[in-house]
């Protein structure tokens, strides 16, 4: 049974819920992998060998793959669990966060001491605000860590 969920229609937004949970459960638990140093080092020696290790969905492996953390959010992703994947490749929050906007990290960092986004055109999908899909790199193949 599917519950209603109005905030779908928040641009640029994807809300970790229970369906996001369930849909990146693996992916969430080979991310929390990465917090011991010898799977670290595991993963950076041969990262396909290692995520074939987990029973996520082939979508999954490639996000990883690929450092594509805005299609790993699609796919079940949680942005703090991620964060584990951008230490392993030696970025930082403010970077992975960058890339996940289309933005340079001095670009974003600017942006958060001016206040964020401004929430004119960004109220729901369809308005023409700066998180509309079609102004980010969210589902345009873009927006990569690496």
């Amino acid at each position: 049974m599917s519950l209603e969920k109005p905030y779908l229609d928040v641009p640029g937004t994807t809300i970790f819920d229970a369906e996001q949970s369930r849909k990146g459960y693996w992916l969430n638990q080979f991310c929390m992998s990465l917090m011991k140093a010898d799977n670290r080092a595991r993963f950076l020696a041969d990262q396909r060998k290692y995520v074939d290790e987990w029973p996520m969905t082939e979508d999954q492996k490639q996000s990883v793959l690929t450092a594509d953390l805005n299609r790993a959010i699609s796919l079940g992703g949680n942005i703090y669990f991620l964060a584990k994947l951008g230490a392993t490749h030696g970025k930082s929050f403010q970077q992975m966060a960058g890339s996940m906007t289309g933005m340079t990290e001095e670009e974003y960092r600017e942006m958060m001491i001016k206040g964020g986004r401004s929430v004119e055109g960004n109220r729901y999908i369809g308005e023409n605000g700066t998180a509309q899909a079609k102004n980010q790199p969210q589902g345009h193949g873009t927006g990569r860590l690496l």
